[in-house]
């Protein structure tokens, strides 16, 4: 997903276009209207992180899915937000504070399908995961641009809009040659390796480094490419997951269900101990200094039953036993 700080710079970036329209201009009232929309309206998708007060399975299922879909768009911008802050100015035109809150909705939902993390942004017509992979969560250029426009716009840059519509053109620009790098990048994995079935991709802030894994008919590859050359960090062996009573237990489990419901690059691992089996998913899409920090495991003991699991991002062994002891599900 796209930073927070992004995404209200983006509701700010919207409310100086928004001095182009000729109503925002002449009613400094619907402005002040507008600007709180557009605010609120680029982040608001993201309220649905409170899910985390739940559990991680449940947000891991259901952040960025249906709060970003295309019914959410309409709700957020055209129920909820415009209206509550019409409460508030009922004097202001109602069509056009709706109109920029609702733009602001969707340029939040549009931007965040471009990362790796993705959304499920065309539900209800599928519950496909749309992840492009060739812009970074937290993009320093995209941020550094509107840092940029804002300081201008405080000092007085006149009119603001036509000065966010250029700061948006050289963004747009940024965006193709991003997308123009990203297919260099998959044609340059086309050229090394047979039969590749997934790719995803996620650049850094270096602008000649990506993180890549892959996956063939026999195996999955985890690396990076820079300045047009492959370094392959892991690589494993692409096992189908067998079809047993151990296996449809844990795939049963809340947090495994989760995990395969959001993952779509990852392996698995079966590690048996003197009181329980431990079944375990790990995503191969978020390689940080040799660690997979993106798990899914559940605990079974030898009756069948799942004793602990748990998924989420975890950064050492030592934090992930103490999450399932902790954190984990008792039945």
């Amino acid at each position: 997903m796209m930073d927070t700080g992004t995404h209200i710079t983006m509701g700010v970036a919207l409310s100086g276009i928004a001095t182009l329209d000729p109503v925002v201009q002449q009613d400094p009232a619907l402005f002040t209207a507008v600007m709180a929309g557009a605010i609120i309206g680029s982040h608001a998708p993201d309220f649905d992180t409170i899910l985390k007060l739940r559990n991680n399975a449940v947000y891991i299922r259901h952040h960025r899915g249906i709060t970003h879909s295309l019914p959410a768009l309409i709700c957020w911008g055209g129920i909820a937000i415009s209206s509550i802050i019409y409460l508030f100015t009922p004097e202001v035109n109602f069509l056009h504070l709706w109109l920029w809150t609702f733009l602001a909705v969707i340029l939040h939902v549009f931007v965040d399908i471009f990362n790796a993390y993705g959304t499920q942004a065309y539900r209800p017509f599928t519950r496909r995961w749309v992840a492009y992979g060739f812009i970074s969560t937290f993009d320093p250029y995209i941020f550094s641009l509107h840092i940029i426009g804002i300081i201008a716009w405080i000092l007085g840059a006149t009119p603001p809009g036509y000065t966010w519509l250029m700061i948006y053109f050289i963004i747009v620009l940024y965006y193709i040659k991003r997308y123009i790098d990203k297919r260099e990048i998959v044609k340059i994995l086309d050229q090394h390796f047979d039969n590749i079935k997934k790719v995803a991709t996620s650049p850094t802030i270096k602008q000649n480094v990506w993180r890549v894994a892959f996956a063939t008919e026999q195996h999955y590859y985890v690396g990076r490419v820079e300045d047009g050359h492959v370094e392959i960090d892991d690589k494993f062996y692409n096992i189908q997951i067998p079809n047993n009573p151990l296996m449809d237990i844990a795939m049963k489990d809340k947090n495994i269900s989760a995990f395969l419901s959001f993952s779509s690059i990852y392996r698995w691992e079966i590690n048996m101990y003197d009181d329980f089996t431990e079944v375990r998913f790990i995503d191969l899409r978020y390689r940080t200094e040799g660690h997979y920090p993106f798990v899914a495991v559940v605990q079974i003991d030898d009756n069948m039953r799942i004793m602990n699991s748990y998924t989420g991002w975890i950064f050492s062994e030592e934090k992930l036993q103490t999450k399932l002891n902790i954190d984990g599900t008792f039945i």
